[in-house]
């Protein structure tokens, strides 16, 4: 039961990365529907396989189950043909997209201490994983990646990367240390969507342009 929730959470997770890449995308330039459903893809699943050729796991685990590749796709078809109706809501898909974050940040890092690397090794492929896809995308649509210039996107991965891998260390691994690393990627997230908290810049910085 615990596997299946994890499964279903985590193709939720999926989707969201790609209905919020695909509608990033749309928000940044002007696409047909080929270069949107591509960027929502490369949103939801260029983390999973940015790791996975990282730690040597071929083929990357996203082509093995085309689960994934369809509930991505899915989604990026969904922000094409709906994208203008989709503001209403938001909410509900940052919700499911800080659920993404954590599971793909925590889920990371077990995968790469589970095949030998060290702490540090886990918490950067944990944090990759979380945030290597939405990377990939805003290079390809030519502007400064949002995970660099904005929003707590990259410190609350980080944060469940090295929870889970603390968790590992202190040889207390299980569902509930897992679930209660990721839950902590989530709430901050969530805090920071909720109250729009980003990252601290150096003093005197001018303000972010608008993409």
């Amino acid at each position: 039961m615990e596997t299946t929730a994890l499964v279903i959470l985590d193709l939720g997770g999926t989707f969201a990365f790609a209905l919020n890449g695909a509608l990033t995308a749309l928000r940044a330039t002007r696409l047909d529907i080929v270069g949107v459903v591509t960027l929502g893809m490369i949103t939801a699943l260029g983390g999973g396989t940015i790791r996975d050729v990282f730690l040597g796991s071929l083929p990357p685990a996203t082509f093995l189950d085309g689960r994934y590749l369809t509930v991505a796709a899915a989604g990026g078809l969904i922000a094409f043909f709906a994208g203008s109706h989709l503001e209403r809501i938001n909410r509900t898909i940052n919700v499911l997209d800080a659920a993404g974050l954590s599971l793909f940040a925590v889920t990371g890092a077990l995968k790469a201490i589970d095949l030998g690397f060290g702490p540090a090794q886990a918490v950067i492929v944990g944090v990759l994983t979380a945030v290597g896809g939405g990377t990939l995308r805003d290079v390809l649509i030519r502007r400064v990646p949002s995970v660099l210039t904005s929003g707590l996107y990259a410190i609350p991965a980080l944060v469940g990367a090295t929870a889970v891998v603390v968790v590992e260390l202190l040889d207390a691994r299980g569902p509930i240390a897992t679930i209660g690393a990721a839950a902590l990627c989530f709430v901050i997230r969530m805090v920071g969507v909720h109250f729009d908290v980003n990252a601290p810049v150096p003093p005197g910085s001018p303000p972010p342009e608008d993409p």
